[in-house]
C-alpha cells in the first residue's frame, strides 16, 4: 500500500502538493495541514455489508417511485431538507457544541422508528448516557438501535448485521479509521469516514445524518471538504443563552438553500415555532425611534424581522459603522446614498444597525426598512407601530420592486400591521390585503417624509 502526501487548507478544503503559510485559494494563514493518502488496490470483491455486486443500469431501469422522500416528523426539519429526507442521501448537520444537534436527532427517532429502523452511533456518549437523554425526550421504540463506538470496522460490522433504514452518527471528529495513523478528528481521518459512509449511503440506499461540530472560525471541524463530500449541509444557529434556534440548509442537492426552519429549545427537548415572525417581533418597543420592521423571504416563508439602528456623534475622525444580521458594505453603501440623495449628514456620525432575534437579512428588500430606521435615529422621530417597509435602493435613491411582495404583504398584514411602504415603480397591479393601505414612494427621500 503506497501513501502521497498532500495538503489541504482547513479553511476552504484547497488541495495543494506542498506546505504554505498562507492558503492560495482564501488567503487564509497557518490553516496547511498534512494528508496522506492512502493508495491501495481495488478489491475484487463487493463491500460485504450486504454483498451485493453493484452493476451499470441505464436510465430508463432505475425505478422512479415517490417514496424515495419520506418525512422526518419534524415539520421544520422536512422544510429545510426540502420536504422530507432522502432515501440513500448524507446529510451533515453542523453548530456548535450544545446547540441541539443530537436533540434533533435523536427527536426525529420517536417518528422514523415508526416505519425505519434506525441504528444510533454515538462516539461521545455511552449506551447508558444515550437511554437518559432518549427518556427525558420521550424517545422510546423498539427499532431504535443505540450502539456506543468510534471505529468505522465495528460501525460498518453492525450495519451489516443490522441493516438498519437509517443510519445517525454522532459525531464524525470522535470516528476514526484503522487504516490510517492520524488522530481522530484530523483531516486524514474526518475525510476517510465520511468517505466510507458516502459509499455506504449511496451502494446500499441507507440515509446517514452526521453530526459535525464548528470551531471558532465556524468551519466544521476545521476541514471544508466535508462539505463537498455529502448531499445535504445544515446548519444550526443561534446563542446558547438564548432559547431559539435557527435552522438553515447551505447546500441541498435534493431541495432549496433558502428555507429557515425555527426551534424552540426547552426541558423537553426542540419545540417546533410554526410561525417565527411573532417570536422574531415579541417585545418589539413601542413609540421608540430607530426601529423599522422589515419583511425577507426565508425560501417560500415569509419572516417579519425586527431592524434597528442607533445614530449617535461621533468622537473620533472616523466614524464608527456596525452591523449584526445586516452585511456591513451594504450598510456603508445605504449610509452613503442617504448622505448624498436624503440630505442627511452622516459622515458626522456613529451608526450602528442590528437585526433582531439572530435572523441575518440578505436580500435587497431590507434596504428600505435599515435606511428607515436610520432616518428615524438620526431625526430621533420615532415611526408608527402599525407600519412596516419593504423595497430595495438603488445608489440614485430610487426605491425599487422586490419578488413575492404580494406575499409579503398578506403576512405583513397577518400579524397586526395597517400600513406598508412599497415601490410605485412595478406595482400598479398589485392588490391590498384587506385593512391594508399601501404607500408607494419613488425615492428615499418620499419615504422617510412619509414614514416620519
Amino acid at each position: 500500500m503506497k501513501s502521497k502526501t498532500i495538503y489541504f487548507c482547513t479553511s476552504c478544503g484547497n488541495e495543494t502538493m506542498k506546505w504554505q503559510g498562507r492558503c492560495p485559494a482564501c488567503g487564509a494563514w497557518n490553516s496547511i495541514e498534512e494528508y496522506k493518502e492512502q493508495k491501495s488496490p481495488m478489491p475484487k470483491a463487493a463491500s460485504p455489508v450486504r454483498g451485493t455486486v453493484r452493476k451499470p443500469r441505464t436510465l430508463a431501469e432505475v425505478e422512479s417511485t415517490d417514496e424515495i422522500r419520506f418525512s422526518t416528523g419534524s415539520p421544520e426539519l422536512d422544510r429545510v431538507l426540502g420536504g422530507g429526507a432522502v432515501k440513500g442521501s448524507l446529510v451533515l448537520v453542523g453548530g456548535a457544541p450544545g446547540i441541539g444537534k443530537s436533540t434533533l436527532l435523536l427527536q426525529i427517532c420517536r417518528y422514523v422508528c415508526q416505519e425505519h429502523t434506525v441504528l444510533y452511533v454515538s462516539g461521545e456518549e455511552s449506551e447508558r448516557q444515550l437511554k437518559m437523554r432518549a427518556q427525558r425526550l420521550a424517545v422510546d421504540s423498539e427499532k431504535l438501535l443505540v450502539l456506543s463506538e468510534t471505529s468505522m470496522g465495528e460501525i460498518l460490522s453492525a450495519v451489516s448485521e443490522v441493516q438498519p433504514d437509517i443510519l445517525i452518527a454522532d459525531s464524525i471528529q470522535t470516528l476514526y479509521d484503522a487504516d490510517s495513523t492520524s488522530a481522530p478528528g484530523s483531516i486524514s481521518q474526518v475525510k476517510d469516514c465520511t468517505m466510507s459512509l458516502m459509499r455506504l449511503s449511496k451502494s446500499y440506499g441507507i440515509t446517514v445524518f452526521v453530526v459535525g461540530h464548528v470551531n471558532k472560525e465556524g468551519a466544521i471541524a476545521g476541514p471544508k471538504v466535508l462539505e463537498h463530500m455529502v448531499d445535504c449541509v445544515l446548519y444550526f444557529e443561534g446563542d446558547r443563552s438564548t432559547n431559539y434556534r435557527l435552522l438553515r440548509a447551505e447546500k441541498n442537492r435534493f431541495g432549496s438553500t433558502n428555507e429557515l426552519g425555527v426551534f424552540e429549545m426547552n426541558d423537553t427537548g426542540l419545540k417546533e415555532v410554526p410561525n417565527p415572525s411573532e417570536m422574531l417581533l415579541a417585545g418589539r418597543p413601542l413609540n421608540t425611534p430607530g426601529t423599522c420592521v422589515a419583511c425577507a423571504m426565508e425560501g417560500t416563508r415569509p419572516v417579519l424581522a425586527e431592524v434597528q439602528a442607533l445614530v449617535t456623534a461621533t468622537t473620533f475622525n472616523v466614524p464608527r459603522r456596525t452591523t449584526d444580521g445586516f452585511d456591513y458594505n451594504r450598510a456603508a453603501l445605504l449610509l452613503a446614498v442617504m448622505e448624498k440623495r436624503g440630505g442627511m449628514n452622516l459622515s458626522s456620525c456613529d451608526a450602528y444597525v442590528n437585526v433582531i432575534g439572530g435572523l441575518r437579512l440578505d436580500e435587497p428588500a431590507a434596504d428600505l426598512p435599515v435606511i428607515l430606521a436610520v432616518a428615524s435615529s438620526f431625526r430621533d422621530s420615532p415611526i408608527s407601530d402599525a407600519l412596516a417597509a419593504v423595497g430595495e435602493v438603488g445608489l440614485t435613491g430610487e426605491i425599487r420592486s422586490v419578488s413575492n411582495l404580494q406575499q409579503r404583504l398578506g403576512e405583513i398584514a397577518r400579524l397586526g400591521f395597517t400600513q406598508c411602504i412599497i415601490p410605485r415603480q412595478g406595482t400598479e397591479q398589485l392588490i391590498a390585503p384587506k385593512g391594508m393601505e399601501l404607500l408607494r414612494v419613488r425615492n428615499i427621500r418620499e419615504a422617510i417624509e412619509i414614514a416620519l
